[in-house]
């Protein structure tokens, strides 16, 4: 398989396990890739290792069942990749769930915000249905802290799943600064007066907004509110503790996390098609998704830039995404007749944790 030593090699300095795993995990990516699945029935079906279909599988299912990802490792992989070592980065709090006959599949994710899209850096499973509750919050963010510093957050952006007294007091304490949607139905004292949120920009039109300059108080906290009234009539009202930042502005940005879960579920590695549903193990495919879907970006960025941009539509935005350009570069690539070493150096050099020197004049003949 073209370029699997070359893929082990390079895992293998970033993620500590033994050849015997480190190899499963590169079939596993590069199987990702070409598949566009998580069912393990079918990646096992990709490359021919020369070994016996239901030997993949079982060597699959082992590799599911017994690894556990040093997460805090594995972020400071995924970071160094996208951003500088002193980059403060605006980070996204989300959820993503479904559900697999009987089981839920419920995975809080902390993200930061890249170029149309959110790159994953931390994830926790929840064990039940719904929200997230305060504690599993802290938990995540308290963790990122511990790898990486409070000063790395520029600002911590969630929905209206994200609110509440004792969670906002835990931000504030950290002197971190977020952006948070909050629900019309909120009670805010205004003037003295208490009254749901949403009566202070009744009025706004469709595309209106509005910024409160001075603070209000919900929950018994000082926050400052800005409203915006969608296209659709909705009312997207956000709540923050710094009054020096552009709050709707930075909380458009949330929606790159949505982008991130498309390229992990319906457009990309089909995350919801896998049958596994234990808690641990779905935190070990998250891991192994992270690792493919930075590559793949890290791909087709770079050669959206040095080889070949991606075409721009009339409405001005690109034809594809760079996570999906990546994709189609990388399996042309594996599929090409044509061995080209270079090429492989190239694309494998994207995911180590320093980017090498790359050449210029590189001709990916699948482009």
């Amino acid at each position: 398989m073209k370029g699997f030593k070359e893929l082990t090699s390079i895992l293998g300095e970033n993620v500590a396990m033994s050849k015997f795993r480190l190899e499963c995990l590169a079939i596993l990516i590069l199987s990702l890739i070409v598949a566009n699945t998580t069912n393990l029935k079918r990646l096992c079906l990709v490359f021919d290792t020369g070994t016996k279909r239901d030997s993949r599988y079982r060597r699959f299912q082992r590799f599911f069942a017994e690894v556990e990802f040093d997460l805090d490792k594995l972020g400071l992989f995924l970071v160094s990749l996208f951003f500088e070592s002193d980059d403060a980065m605006h980070l996204i709090l989300d959820r993503t769930n479904w559900k697999y006959g009987k089981a839920d599949v419920n995975i809080l994710v902390l993200a930061a915000v890249y170029r149309g899209v959110a790159i994953p850096i931390r994830w926790k499973l929840l064990d039940k249905q719904g929200n997230s509750n305060t504690e599993e919050r802290i938990e995540i963010v308290s963790d990122f802290i511990a790898v990486f510093g409070s000063d790395r957050i520029a600002t911590l952006l969630g929905d209206r799943e994200f609110i509440g007294k004792e969670w906002f007091e835990f931000l504030q304490n950290r002197g971190i600064s977020f952006v948070m949607r909050i629900k019309e139905n909120t009670l805010v004292i205004n003037k003295g007066t208490e009254t749901h949120v949403r009566n202070l920009f009744l009025d706004l039109a469709t595309g209106q907004k509005r910024i409160l300059r001075n603070p209000r108080s919900i929950w018994g906290l000082d926050v400052y509110l800005s409203a915006v009234r969608s296209q659709d009539g909705t009312l997207v009202i956000v709540a923050t503790m710094d009054p020096e930042i552009d709050a709707l502005t930075l909380y458009g940005y949330r929606w790159e996390i949505e982008s991130l879960f498309s390229c992990l579920k319906s457009r990309g590695f089909d995350f919801e098609e896998t049958r596994i549903t234990q808690p641990g193990r779905i935190a070990t495919m998250l891991a192994v998704l992270a690792i493919g879907f930075a590559w793949a970006h890290k791909t087709g960025e770079w050669v959206a830039e040095n080889i070949k941009p991606i075409t721009i539509k009339k409405h001005g935005r690109m034809a594809q995404s760079f996570f999906r350009y990546g994709i189609d570069v990388i399996k042309a690539t594996i599929f090409s007749q044509v061995i080209n070493v270079g090429d492989w150096k190239i694309l494998l050099s994207l995911i180590r944790t320093h980017i090498a020197p790359i050449a210029r004049n590189a001709n990916f003949s699948g482009i």
